[in-house]
């Protein structure tokens, strides 16, 4: 099926429904939910997930995991998306996923989800029904990619934090942070790991690679992505950047 949306088709009678959708450069998804999970995989472009806990940047050839009944917003940027839509038994049954996490995509799983989208809506066949158990099986082995920014509730702190990711510096101080938040240098980094369940440290590192990466896959060249974000040079940024992800910066090029 394509171009329809869950609505349109949730009763099925299936417990994975599949959907390719083709989305315009820069259309926005307002916040919504589903009731069954969602695998929103982008064969093309990039995606920005919103929810009240964080935020998720998707690479081409990544897809996010959405839990059953999970509040969220998504932006496109140039993507075609393929969908697999689960019923909240089958999810319980096979997947470790409680919470939205960036996954990769194995390239069988990519031909899994290519074809999916071209089953009759009420596959019947054994070779249709065979399909779809691997694709759930090869699912549930994927791996998950650290690329989502988890953000905090306390309001004052989270104003912080989204004033940074539009203005990421590997460079920004704790003090800077906690002189902001009247609280000394030990109180702030205290309240920081309860609020994010992570140090400042690794969250700032996080924040930036993860913007690194919306920079890399529009073409920026890894020089000046290195000096947006505060490295003293290319060199220095490819080292953490590889060490965070496994990856080069160029890996995540536009071809």
């Amino acid at each position: 099926m394509r171009n329809v949306k869950i609505g349109e088709v949730d009763q099925l009678d299936r417990e994975v429904v599949a959907i390719g959708n083709d989305y315009v450069q820069g259309f926005i998804l307002p916040q919504h939910k589903h009731r069954r999970a969602q695998l929103l995989y982008g064969a093309t472009g990039l995606m920005y997930v919103i929810t009240q806990d964080g935020e998720w940047i998707v690479p081409p050839q990544h897809a996010v995991w959405i839990p059953p009944e999970t509040m969220h917003a998504v932006k496109f940027v140039g993507v075609t998306t393929r969908s697999l839509y689960i019923e909240p038994d089958c999810v319980a049954a096979f997947f470790k996923y409680h919470r939205c996490e960036v996954i990769s995509v194995s390239p069988l799983l990519r031909q899994l989800l290519l074809e999916s989208v071209d089953l009759p809506p009420l596959y019947e066949s054994t070779r249709d029904r065979a399909l779809i158990n691997l694709m759930i099986l090869e699912l549930a082995a994927m791996p998950v990619r650290e690329f989502d920014i988890p953000l905090p509730q306390h309001p004052a702190l989270l104003a912080l934090c989204q004033a940074f990711l539009l203005n990421p510096s590997i460079h920004d101080a704790a003090e800077r942070w906690a002189n902001a938040l009247y609280m000394s240098s030990s109180t702030f980094r205290r309240h920081f790991l309860k609020q994010i369940g992570m140090s400042f440290s690794a969250w700032r590192q996080r924040a930036c690679v993860v913007s690194a990466l919306a920079l890399l896959i529009t073409g920026k060249p890894v020089n000046e992505v290195a000096l947006t974000l505060g490295y003293d040079n290319a060199s220095s940024f490819a080292t953490m950047f590889r060490r965070v992800t496994g990856q080069p910066p160029s890996y995540y090029h536009p071809a």
